[in-house]
């Protein structure tokens, strides 16, 4: 069953993590100068970095439910953990800004946001390989 349940999490953990590097990138090239479909975008993307963030979580709860302990990594897996900690939690607050602000900046700052969030996307997906 753990096994099965660690299966669920990282379908859910994929789709989030293509998710937000897709929202990202669509935002920059698809409908670039769209905002109100950039609006939608960030919606979507704010709701991906949170299930990011809770999936990420969901491993740690489930090993110490099944194991009693938390997941055993070290070295350069830390520091991986510790990238995706970190993007993630920039990359919700950043989108939540553009939702709440994006109406007021310029056009030059939203686009310097939006790459700035694939950045995040991308950084957040190429840790998870270590």
């Amino acid at each position: 069953m753990q096994s099965f349940i660690y299966a669920v999490i990282q379908v859910i953990h994929n789709l989030g993590a293509a998710t937000v590097v897709g929202t990202a990138a669509s935002a920059l090239w698809l409908v670039r100068g769209n905002t109100a479909v950039q609006h939608r975008l960030a919606l979507i993307l704010a709701m991906a970095w949170a299930i990011q963030a809770a999936s990420g979580a969901l491993f740690g709860i489930t090993t110490f439910l099944y194991e009693r302990h938390l997941p055993d990594i070290h070295g350069i897996a830390v520091d991986a953990l510790l990238i995706k900690i970190v993007c993630a939690s920039a990359g919700f607050v950043l989108t939540v800004a553009y939702v709440k602000l994006h109406s007021r900046w310029a056009m030059n700052r939203q686009l310097l946001v939006w790459r700035a969030l694939l950045l995040l996307g991308i950084s957040a997906l190429g840790s998870a390989a270590f």
